[in-house]
């Protein structure tokens, strides 16, 4: 069986550090695969590499035998492969299921009308009608923000 994504002598540097050297690992559909090591092991940059936010500057990445050297972080996220970023810090105006759909919408180009349906059924439990909880002084300084329609936070008035 082919496998799904191939790293083939992967290297990066940066300047005159080497955080990849020749790096190489198949991974085959359906195969749940570990990324391990200590701190400045390389492991972010690698994904990086392979999700497009880093080029590599030898080696190949090819997934579904098909290169990815010329393609933009969007184009590879169209084909399945995506990152996520650490950030524990959710939309304080926006509920448990909307900060939920945020990557969601991202990824698949959803519009405003389509955010609030996309729920159904995901994630367990969660309503496709959530209730609004009015924003904490804290947390927003006008209630626009607390509108009932599911908007994407990136085109949310600036109130907040």
């Amino acid at each position: 069986m082919d496998a799904l994504l191939q790293v083939k002598q992967v290297s990066k540097h940066f300047g005159g550090f080497t955080a990849l050297s020749e790096v190489s690992v198949d991974i085959a559909p359906g195969e749940r695969f570990g990324l391990i090591g200590p701190n400045g092991s390389g492991k972010t940059t690698l994904i990086n590499c392979i999700s497009g936010l880093l080029r590599n500057e030898s080696g190949k990445i090819l997934f579904e035998q098909r290169t990815l050297r010329r393609l933009a972080p969007y184009q590879r996220t169209r084909l399945g492969i995506a990152r996520s970023f650490q950030v524990p810090r959710p939309f304080h105006t926006m509920t448990v299921l909307e900060n939920l759909l945020v990557p969601f919408a991202y990824v698949v180009h959803l519009k405003d009308a389509e955010g609030a349906g996309a729920g159904d059924g995901n994630p367990e439990g969660a309503s496709a009608s959530p209730t609004r909880r009015k924003p904490s002084p804290a947390s927003c300084r006008r209630s626009s923000c607390a509108s009932s329609s599911w908007r994407a936070p990136w085109r949310r008035s600036r109130a907040c």
